[in-house]
């Protein structure tokens, strides 16, 4: 069944088969079939990052270089791209310049995570990142050191010097290009990579059952941790035109194809808030993969990005065959773990509204670890105020309950009347009607209720100018 997925392993190209099981991890490829055992796992999520690797692939003609978690990526994810691990590094007895910064700063202890932290300090550099102590932090946010030993580490990024180019990656590249859909075949299970948005939606038209993958930072979690069997799996990836961010004026358009890592400066664009979120959702690894649209799509309860989105006056694009559908946001969610989503019908895009100047818009996260965590709660919040008054507001959480969801009765409570802290704290206690949070391992119910009050006093505050703003960038909420 279909062509052999091909990349390029040290510069080299590599074949694997049409019959590789489509959902073989790029972790397990390494280990067990190229016998790269640099290359670790440690939890096996995208939360530790142990298994980074870097991934170069096509743009505008240039390399572009990714650090990714190869324990979430699937094998036919690699097709046209360039795989580059911790041997890739140091050839012909001599290291590689990060990894002897690591040597002279003492960057390794017990060494478990160090092949990790190579690589994500290799993508850095040769993505052309900065290296004052704020970049590398970020650049090493999804990695996690047991020893703790990030201070040597953090001095070894300091030391590595300017990127070097890789002579002939961007030709070699050029040349392994696919002009067709991949697809695949293991054991009755297919795998298949339409080229276009037309073509994704003649496919699932026909496969309404398939499991569509975006960047696998959920997906892969279902192989990994649940063990599930996926028998169709249907990749956007390969869709040129659904990696394009429109600007339409006052919003832009975002296609389903497009990672956080690319989208993160055309949200900010349209406000700060959304790059202090944006700093703090997963690592650099899971932006690099992970897809604005499909963090949607899959309707967690916890996503960071719905409530900002909902609060700001997104729009979801549908699209089945050739029909397509336009619905705010927040309809989308219907319950847990249930989309207004019909067989074979999937996000197309998001448009995203650029928030009025002079309103009151604010995105606060909550999490037990600054980086890479999950919420307990976060908060969107757009309020419309006029001499003195609000004019309207829009109010959405996340973890709160069953979907991402608009805070109704305090939204009412707000609207039409002086925007003063007496009017917000009765407005914040309508939560109380709102929602009916749980309880688990994140955050007690009566913690989320509480919290959540409080982050819309304190979105008062700073719009008043009776708190200085906190960013979510530069300080832990909790």
């Amino acid at each position: 069944m279909g062509r052999p997925i091909r990349f390029l392993l040290d510069g080299a190209v590599r074949e694997l088969p049409a019959d590789t099981d489509p959902t073989l991890t790029v972790l397990n490829l390494l280990r067990y079939d190229l016998r790269r055992t640099g290359t670790k796992e440690g939890c096996a999520e995208g939360d530790c990052g142990a298994c980074t690797v870097a991934l170069g692939e096509l743009a505008d003609g240039q390399v572009q270089f990714r650090a990714v978690n190869a324990c979430i990526l699937f094998a036919p994810m690699l097709d046209g791209r360039a795989l580059f691990t911790v041997e890739s590094l140091g050839r012909e007895g001599a290291l590689h310049p990060v990894q002897q910064a690591m040597v002279d700063h003492h960057g390794s202890q017990c060494g478990f995570c160090t092949p990790g932290f190579v690589m994500s300090l290799y993508a850095h550099r040769q993505a052309g990142g900065a290296s004052d102590a704020g970049s590398l932090s970020e650049a090493l946010a999804g990695n996690l050191c047991r020893c703790t030993g990030y201070g040597p580490i953090l001095a070894a990024g300091a030391a590595m010097g300017a990127a070097a180019e890789v002579p002939g990656l961007a030709e070699a590249l050029v040349a392994i290009q696919p002009v067709e859909m991949l697809e695949t075949g293991h054991r009755g299970r297919r795998f298949l990579a339409p080229r276009t948005a037309d073509e994704l939606a003649a496919v699932l038209e026909a496969n309404p059952e398939a499991t569509v993958l975006a960047g696998g930072t959920d997906v892969g979690l279902w192989v990994t941790k649940q063990h599930r069997v996926l028998d169709t799996v249907v990749s956007l990836n390969e869709a040129t035109d659904l990696r394009r961010i429109d600007d339409l004026g006052d919003a832009i358009r975002i296609g389903a194809g497009v990672r956080y890592a690319d989208a993160r400066a055309a949200l900010a664009g349209l406000h700060p808030e959304f790059d202090g979120l944006l700093r703090r959702l997963g690592g650099p690894q899971v932006r690099n993969m992970g897809t604005v649209c499909g963090n949607i799509a899959n309707g967690s309860p916890i996503g960071d990005m719905p409530p900002a989105l909902i609060a700001s006056g997104a729009t979801l694009v549908l699209r089945r065959g050739a029909a397509r559908r336009e619905l705010p946001l927040e309809a989308y969610f219907l319950a847990y773990g249930k989309q207004d989503r019909t067989p074979g019908e999937f996000v197309e895009a998001v448009i995203v509204r650029r928030p009025e100047a002079g309103r009151v818009f604010r995105i606060s996260k909550l999490s037990k670890r600054f980086e890479q965590d999950i919420s307990a709660v976060c908060l969107g919040l757009s309020v419309g105020v006029a001499d003195g008054r609000v004019t309207d507001a829009r109010i959405a959480f996340g973890g709160m309950a069953a979907t991402p969801k608009r805070a109704t009765a305090c939204e009412a409570a707000l609207t039409g009347r002086p925007w003063t802290r007496e009017m917000v704290e009765a407005a914040a206690a309508r939560l109380d009607d709102d929602f009916a949070p749980i309880s688990d391992m994140r955050a007690s119910a009566a913690y989320r209720l509480a919290a959540a009050k409080g982050m819309v006093l304190r979105a008062f505050l700073e719009s008043a100018g009776e708190a200085p703003r906190v960013l979510d960038a530069q300080a832990v909420e909790a």
